[in-house]
């Protein structure tokens, strides 16, 4: 381990939870589950596990104690992190060009965080394993030729597939194969990559900045914009001057994976022990975490989730408590380890100021390690007229504003963001100086899950983000 564990003689005993020791990669299965899938082929099912769980990991153990050290440093003020990506992935979407636009994104996000708040940024993003999805419903109802028909809702590539027939939407055990298989692919393409410098994607000069010309953009606005890209610009050629070298050889990035671990068969299956190092690691991911439909702690996601070493995310809505919270970092952090637990507040803009600082007073004066990270995405989500889910940009940037605002008041520290963004150009949230309208959903309205901020609308966020939580000057 990189960090030593730190004792807490706070923990307090969680209803549900196994005695020490009882803890197995499996346990999980005595417990009751959230958001089960109910395979109709149980054989089928323990042959597929059985496959995974005789494959190579996706990850290493090294690479996961090296994000829990970044997020440790996160917690502590010296970072912030950058977590984004796909809503939900697909298999048919393990494209080249596909993968190489979501990273894109992400890193010229990180380079204009990283100039406006003058800290290290560490990116992870949401792809290479985030194949499953939590749904309200089991199942769905459709009106088809008249008659009412109803099938299992669609849960992600990991289980179903999208089309509205029956074979499509029963669960197939050999998906979570399929799934691997893609989910490899995808990380052995990322790492090329990275290790090959991705160049000229950091000059931005070759960046898609023409939202900055949108007549929706206020003058004032736009030349924030253009004042921080010269800054920028300036920045990345005087290293290269500097080290007479490219920029894309002296910026070689560490880039981490993540998903919500939802299918426990999936997560299990590739959890192990490694060689010279204790303890159980999930070799899915880097940063496995628990949906708020999930986080019960007499559930079998927290029966699973507290015995692995990967550093853990917690989704928490505007419904959560701050005993709560201190009962789910006790129940998976018994020992206050840093780096371990990241917690990403979801409470919708209308909700935030109300919800989180409670929670984050509760957390601080208790002396629970963690990282606060806001997801503004998730408590956003509206309707049109039209029926269509979109959410806002406006609402977006204000949940981000109004976390941010929340822990400079309390002196805490909001150590990262969460995005469910593509690098495509899609239509599906409404706003930003891109110009998208509720008019205008429908010209390419892609995801099958829920809503995504476009490649303008994300890079315009890092922005406004980087203005907003930096030493850059209103113009």
């Amino acid at each position: 381990m990189l960090h030593a564990s730190a004792s807490n003689p706070h923990a307090h005993p969680v209803p549900g939870r196994a005695p020490p020791g009882a803890w197995s990669p499996d346990s999980w299965r005595a417990c009751r589950q959230e958001q089960a899938i109910p395979y109709p082929d149980e054989p089928a099912l323990t042959r597929a596990v059985a496959r995974l769980s005789s494959l190579p990991p996706l990850v290493t153990s090294w690479e996961i104690e090296r994000l829990k050290a970044l997020i440790a440093d996160a917690q502590e003020g010296r970072r912030f992190v950058l977590q984004g990506g796909d809503c939900a992935e697909t298999l048919d979407d393990c494209k080249s060009d596909s993968i190489t636009n979501k990273l894109k994104i992400l890193l010229q996000m990180s380079l204009v965080l990283v100039q406006g708040i003058k800290k290290p940024v560490v990116r992870i993003g949401r792809f290479a394993g985030q194949y499953a999805k939590p749904r309200s419903s089991a199942t769905e109802t459709r009106t088809i030729d008249g008659a009412r028909v109803e099938l299992p809702s669609y849960f992600g590539d990991l289980v179903n597939r999208a089309p509205f027939d029956p074979q499509s939407r029963r669960p197939d055990p050999e998906l979570l194969v399929s799934a691997y298989q893609h989910a490899a692919m995808t990380l052995n393409f990322i790492r090329s990559l990275v290790d090959g410098g991705f160049a000229d994607l950091h000059h931005p000069e070759y960046w898609d900045l023409s939202f900055f010309s949108h007549a929706s953009l206020s003058p004032q606005r736009r030349a924030e914009y253009e004042q921080l890209r010269g800054r920028l610009a300036d920045g990345l050629r005087f290293m290269e001057a500097l080290g007479e070298r490219a920029v894309g050889d002296l910026t070689r990035m560490e880039f981490f994976t993540s998903h919500e671990g939802l299918n426990l068969h999936w997560e299990s299956a590739q959890t192990r022990r490694v060689p010279r190092r204790p303890g159980w690691y999930n070799l899915t991911t880097h940063l496995p975490w628990i949906g708020e439909r999930t986080r019960a702690l007499d559930g079998a996601h927290l029966e699973y989730f507290r015995g692995i070493e990967n550093p853990i995310g917690v989704k928490l809505g505007p419904a959560v408590r701050p005993h709560e919270v201190l009962a789910l970092i006790d129940h998976l952090n018994p020992r206050n380890d840093p780096g371990k637990i990241v917690l990403i507040t979801r409470m919708g803009a209308s909700r935030v100021a109300e919800v989180l600082p409670p929670l984050v007073e509760t957390v601080t004066r208790a002396g629970r390690r963690v990282l606060w990270i806001c997801d503004p995405m998730h408590g956003n989500g509206i309707k049109t007229g039209a029926g269509i889910k979109t959410r806002s940009f406006d609402a977006i940037l204000r949940e981000l504003e109004l976390s941010h605002e929340v822990h400079a008041s309390l002196s805490t520290v909001l150590g990262g963001v969460h995005f469910e963004l593509t690098g495509e150009d899609v239509t599906e949230c409404v706003g930003g100086a891109a110009g998208v309208t509720e008019q205008s959903l429908t010209t390419n309205y892609a995801t099958l899950c829920d809503p995504r901020l476009n490649y303008q609308q994300s890079l315009e966020l890092a922005f406004l983000l980087a203005r907003r939580m930096g030493d850059f000057p209103a113009a």
